[in-house]
């Protein structure tokens, strides 16, 4: 039954990624949520089928591939502090080439902040967190998850791209050329952010063995 639990796990999630952001969908779920309640919705809706996704991953049967190593969570942690800080650098960025972002409309590409490097950087950001997470946890079912997720990171960036440059036309080619040539300069609040980060990697690293019993220092 693990297995099963495992394998519904992850068709929910795949399928909360799918359908509610497919134009008619979405259309009419804007229409009635507005859409800031759109995004927190689908926020805390892909927050939750995570969650389960990961705990199923735990209760399926235990097939060990390779045995755990001090240094593999040395490697974990030093990934994961990047992660923390691309995401701090991320979270309310307007991003009018990737999904989510923040007030979109407002984007400066003279000023694009990380996006002069990373045009997807929340896709950025948990391809590395699967690779982060692979290494110390080698058994099948958790091999399987981050792999996936890892795999489902560099598809996405490719899928949005083409859905972007469709809806966006000649729009998207000098938008981004534009972009890539903006000077390098720190983002703004780019002290607060830098807090932000350490923040989210202390009270993450205080969680973990709380929600998922298991301490992520070597």
């Amino acid at each position: 039954m693990g297995w099963v639990e495992f394998g519904a796990a992850f068709v929910a999630f795949f399928l909360s990624h799918s359908i509610p952001v497919q134009p008619p969908v979405r259309t009419v779920l804007v229409r009635h949520l507005g859409s800031r309640g759109f995004t927190l919705a689908y926020s805390a809706m892909s927050l939750a089928i995570l969650a389960w996704l990961i705990v199923a991953a735990g209760r399926a049967p235990y097939v060990s591939l390779w045995a755990w190593a001090p240094w593999q969570n040395h490697i974990a942690m030093a990934v994961m502090l990047a992660v923390c800080l691309f995401l701090a650098f991320a979270i309310a960025t307007p991003n009018p080439f990737s999904f989510g972002g923040s007030h979109n409309e407002r984007f400066d590409p003279d000023n694009p902040g990380i996006l002069r490097f990373l045009r997807h950087p929340l896709l950025v950001v948990l391809g590395l967190w699967a690779f982060a997470h692979v290494l110390p946890n080698g058994n099948l079912a958790h091999v399987i998850l981050f792999v996936v997720f890892a795999a489902f990171a560099l598809l996405g960036q490719k899928i949005i791209d083409r859905r972007k440059q469709w809806q966006m036309g000649d729009d998207w080619d000098r938008l981004w050329a534009q972009t890539c040539e903006a000077r390098i300069a720190l983002p703004r609040q780019s002290l607060i952010r830098l807090m932000l980060a350490l923040g989210i990697y202390g009270v993450s690293l205080w969680l973990h063995p709380v929600l998922l019993g298991v301490s992520p220092l070597p």
